[in-house]
């Protein structure tokens, strides 16, 4: 055991003092990672559709940057079971910033190559982002790992939802710097990840993970196998319940908002309305984290999986039926779409987090992320297809009636659990 971990194994306070620094590490790198995300969501098919000259291929750069993140996630997962998360987060963030600067040169160049291995890159931000919130879970006991994961999120709000807003004073920036007004967000994307990678690499010190392994490597050896042999934390059903959960809410979530900028623009929406739909929608991903975080502590892991399929279901049906010139009613959609998300993250993580231990936690977390991501990449490629082929109500309403398949999923794993 490294001496650093050491004072912390044997006492309980200065556990309880580095969970809540970690947490207020955490929460400063998401409030930067937000930001950094929220530029490929709000112009990425924007850019796409105006260098490619079609809205056929729109959800490509939602895809690109989804499967980049898949990538990053079993890289990072790997690297923070090896390392820890302060270097595996670090390391995620910054390269997501060296994609940002790609696609702002990419942009410049109107070059669809680099365009498309600039977001593959960027991707890595992402999922950083998304991975971040384990690192609030390390030291939580039982009872409060829903909420610890709740923090983490709930940070990513500040700058998640003032990045869509910012679209056009960056795009202004962009014009003045001779760039393209669309690459501006990424100017936004790329200064962002910077500072929450640094944040992290300085601040995230002993790493949590590291310290939560020590704890539980003396924890077992305090123990007499002989007489009350180790059992094994390890519960493969709830692995794939709690990634299933996250897996379906990320597919449906991003496959309707991807098009939703697309669907605006061609009603005649400006792209401040596109900004504050999307900055409505983010804010609702995460805003409502910490009431959720609760919620899944105290009412259980498995009611509010139920209830983010329920939620999904609503979301399609408003934003499917939504007059094109109604902003509120797309709105109050795209808001129904990040709450029934959230719903599904925090649970699904929550029920990932109880089922595995601290020694194969972080590589099993990177690798679910990895799913949730391709889920995400094929949720954005589709959109475009299934929206140019039929119809932005067609779309939104497949999604919401695919979000109920929770229901018996999650009543079929309760009655195991009983």
């Amino acid at each position: 055991m490294r001496k650093e971990f050491a004072t912390y194994v044997e006492n309980l306070e200065l556990q309880r003092q580095l969970y809540k620094r970690t947490l207020v590490t955490v929460v400063l790198s998401q409030i930067f990672g937000g930001a950094g995300l929220a530029a490929g969501i709000t112009v990425g098919a924007l850019l796409a559709r105006d260098l490619l000259g079609t809205d056929a291929y729109a959800g490509v750069p939602t895809a690109l940057f989804t499967l980049g993140s898949a990538a990053a996630a079993f890289l990072i997962g790997l690297m923070s079971q090896r390392v820890g998360r302060r270097f595996g987060l670090a390391t995620g963030f910054l390269t997501g910033a060296l994609g940002a600067v790609g696609v702002i040169i990419a942009a410049t160049l109107e070059s669809v190559p680099l365009l498309f291995i600039s977001l593959l890159i960027y991707g890595a931000g992402t999922a950083t982002n998304l991975q971040a919130r384990y690192a609030g879970t390390d030291l939580a006991n039982a009872t409060e790992r829903a909420t610890a994961v709740s923090i983490a999120m709930v940070s990513t709000t500040f700058g998640a939802v003032a990045g869509p807003n910012l679209v056009e004073p960056m795009g202004r920036v962009a014009d003045g710097l001779g760039l393209p007004t669309l690459s501006g967000p990424f100017l936004l994307a790329g200064v962002a990840y910077l500072f929450a990678g640094l944040i992290l690499l300085v601040f995230l010190n002993p790493d949590p993970l590291l310290v939560a392994r020590a704890i539980e490597a003396k924890r077992q050896e305090t123990i007499d196998t002989s007489v009350h042999p180790l059992e094994s934390t390890y519960d493969r059903r709830g692995v794939y319940v709690g990634a299933f959960v996250m897996i379906l809410s990320q597919i449906v979530m991003v496959a309707i908002m991807t098009m939703t900028p697309v669907h605006m623009r061609h009603h005649g929406h400006e792209l401040g309305a596109v900004g504050l739909v999307i900055g409505f929608h983010i804010g609702a991903m995460y805003l409502p984290s910490l009431v959720t975080g609760v919620l899944v502590d105290r009412i259980g892991r498995e009611i509010m999986a139920i209830a983010s399929g329920v939620t999904l279901f609503f979301a399609g049906v408003v934003a499917a039926f939504a007059p094109a010139d109604s902003l509120f009613l797309l709105i109050v959609g795209l808001v129904l779409l990040g709450v029934g998300w959230n719903f599904g993250l925090i649970s699904g993580t929550a029920i990932l987090v109880d089922a595995t231990s601290t020694e194969t936690r972080a590589k099993t977390q990177g690798s679910v992320d990895v799913w949730i991501a391709l889920a995400g990449a094929s949720g954005g490629m589709l959109s475009g297809v299934i929206a140019a082929q039929s119809s932005y109500l067609t779309l939104s309403l497949l999604g919401g009636v695919i979000s109920l398949v929770l229901v018996p999923l999650v009543l079929w794993y309760r009655r195991h659990l009983a």
